[in-house]
């Protein structure tokens, strides 16, 4: 009589621990990346106090409204999206440490990082540890060109800022005498280097310098070089509180009749209300159309989704920004599919064609351009709102 065949109770239980362990290898494994079947995990840092808060602020508003809207739908694949938010104060050191936080608690990929000198310091920790970087809110060179695989552009670049702002000064309005007030860091030396290309291409020589340093107002000295100077124009490459306290003083000291003209970066809205009534003629360039534009698609659409987050909801460029952005993350992290992956996103990315916002521009991206956006538009202050300036 032929025995039944029995797998050992010792040898069925190791059978059960394997694949019982297997699987929690796989789980763990998968969550070490910021993905289980229910979630996935995006991380951001950047100024949530201090004299750039107004920037970090709301750039993540515009994520925010985007996601909320993505998760109240079912998430991307059926995966609700985690946004970690971590506080930097515009600082390298601290996005430094926040970065490494975030690869600690497992985050998936990095998006929604402010500034150029906290950018600078976070992303070789990113790279190192192969996290995606996509969309921060900076226009500086080095993330753009060469091409960095694992980072990803939306806003023109400041050279394309740059450019627009000395062919309108030159070009269109006919100033030769062009000065540059700059933040003394990498950020500033980006739209430095940026602003010596194109008057270089005029056969400009630039009038004259001034600097202040990063997170103060101290601007009185700069506002002095700058009356000795004479300028017709002055390019300016800062952030909001010491920009709109240079504009003062610089306007105090008899520069009245200078055309001051920012770089996006400085937070419009934020600008607006520092200055008061020494903002008008302000110039600022702007790398997303005007929030206000209600004939566009993507602004209504904007505006709608941004009022079902946020009660107190005004439109501005840089949430919008944060919005377009996160929109495009969203098309990304959907075309990478259901086994997600760092190398399947990258891969979405990479192979993102046209994929229309409802604005002026479509996204497209390819493993030898990871620049999404290239328009700059020119808006000036009149009668404290901002006005499209067209030529």
């Amino acid at each position: 009589m032929q025995k039944s065949k029995h797998v050992p109770f010792v040898g069925l239980l190791a059978f059960i621990f394997t694949i019982l362990t297997g699987t929690l290898s796989l789980s763990v494994a998968f969550a070490s990346q910021g993905v289980t079947e229910s979630s996935v995990l995006l991380c951001a840092s950047n100024a949530q106090n201090g004299p750039a808060k107004f920037l970090g602020k709301e750039y993540t508003r515009g994520y925010m409204a985007v996601f909320n809207l993505v998760n109240q739908n079912g998430g991307i694949h059926g995966r609700k999206i985690t946004l970690q938010v971590l506080d930097d104060g515009y600082e390298p050191e601290k996005a430094i440490e926040n970065t490494k936080r975030f690869i600690k608690d497992g985050c998936f990929l990095l998006t929604g990082y402010v500034g150029t000198p906290t950018s600078k310091a976070a992303l070789p920790v990113a790279e190192k540890a192969g996290l995606p970087y996509f969309f921060p809110f900076t226009g500086a060179e080095f993330l753009r060109n060469p091409v960095r695989p694992l980072v990803f552009n939306l806003r023109a670049s400041y050279f394309m800022e740059t450019e627009e702002m000395v062919h309108y000064l030159a070009d269109v309005l006919g100033l030769k005498k062009i000065a540059i007030f700059y933040q003394d860091d990498s950020y500033g030396r980006a739209g430095l280097a940026g602003f010596k290309k194109a008057m270089s291409k005029r056969g400009l020589d630039i009038a004259g310098e001034a600097t202040y340093p990063r997170n103060t107002v101290a601007v009185g000295k700069a506002a002095i070089v700058m009356r000795r100077i004479k300028p017709q124009a002055i390019v300016m490459i800062g952030a909001y509180r010491p920009c709109a306290e240079f504009i003062k003083k610089a306007k105090k000291v008899g520069l009245s009749d200078t055309k001051f003209i920012n770089i996006s970066f400085v937070g419009s809205k934020a600008l607006l209300k520092e200055l008061g009534p020494a903002g008008e003629d302000v110039l600022v360039t702007q790398v997303v159309p005007f929030p206000w534009d209600d004939s566009l698609a993507g602004i209504k659409e904007y505006c709608k989704t941004m009022k079902q987050s946020y009660s107190d909801f005004e439109p501005g460029f840089v949430s919008l920004e944060g919005y377009l952005a996160a929109k495009t993350l969203v098309q990304v992290l959907k075309n990478a599919g259901r086994d997600l992956s760092r190398k399947s996103v990258v891969k979405a990315a990479d192979n993102l064609k046209d994929f229309d916002l409802g604005i002026l521009e479509k996204i497209s991206f390819s493993p030898n351009d990871h620049q999404g956006m290239e328009k700059v538009y020119l808006t000036q202050i009149k009668n404290g709102k901002f006005e499209q300036v067209k030529y």
